[in-house]
């Protein structure tokens, strides 16, 4: 996994978005092998209970910037501190159908046991690049959304966990711009709108 993709990378920007988010994409070595952390938001959180994401949330006025929130986050949802995040460069911003401008900053944190906010997580899952890179753990479906048209959604299942949706979107790019990976040019399925989402398992 070379960072360096990330460093060199020109990241798209949103220009209007009335709500903004800053989320940090962490890598760690674990065992001498880049893992990604990611945390399982709490069930009764108001908006995407229960699933993957990276640490961040909404920009707070006393955020002086979107790394700031980011960072902000970090602390607060697994006990990151400020002084161990490297950042190495940011992902193009995305949009989410919740209303929500992302902007995805990646970081370099130390490899240590992090500690999850229960009030927003209900776990935290390290996992590793190489599992993510394998396309055994992959698939992806295209459907209509009523806002945006035909969208592709990706899914990555691995230890019993799946991260799809925004998150999913990122951890693309992510594994684009420093693995070399790209998902394949077909998708598993074409789906129905009103389709269900297929996150229980990896045999979905």
């Amino acid at each position: 996994m070379e960072l360096s993709g990330v460093r060199e990378h020109e990241p798209a920007t949103v220009a209007d978005a009335e709500r903004w988010a800053g989320v940090l994409a962490t890598v760690l070595h674990r065992d001498d092998k880049p893992h990604v952390l990611f945390t399982k938001r709490a069930d009764h959180l108001g908006e995407h209970p229960g699933q993957m994401s990276f640490p961040g949330g909404s920009r707070e006025p006393s955020d002086e910037h979107l790394e700031a929130t980011a960072r902000r986050e970090g602390e607060e949802e697994i006990g990151l501190h400020d002084e161990e995040i490297t950042t190495v460069g940011r992902l193009d911003d995305i949009t989410t159908v919740t209303g929500y401008a992302i902007r995805p900053f990646v970081a370099d944190i130390p490899n240590r046991e992090y500690d999850p906010d229960e009030n927003e997580v209900a776990e935290i899952a390290v996992l590793p690049v190489e599992q993510l890179i394998d396309l055994d753990n992959y698939e992806s479906e295209r459907r209509e959304h009523p806002r945006r048209g035909d969208v592709r959604l990706h899914f990555f299942h691995i230890d019993g966990y799946t991260v799809w949706g925004a998150t999913g979107r990122l951890l693309v790019q992510l594994l684009e711009l420093t693995t070399g990976w790209e998902p394949p040019e077909t998708v598993d399925r074409v789906v129905d709108p009103e389709s269900d989402i297929p996150v229980g398992s990896s045999d979905s």
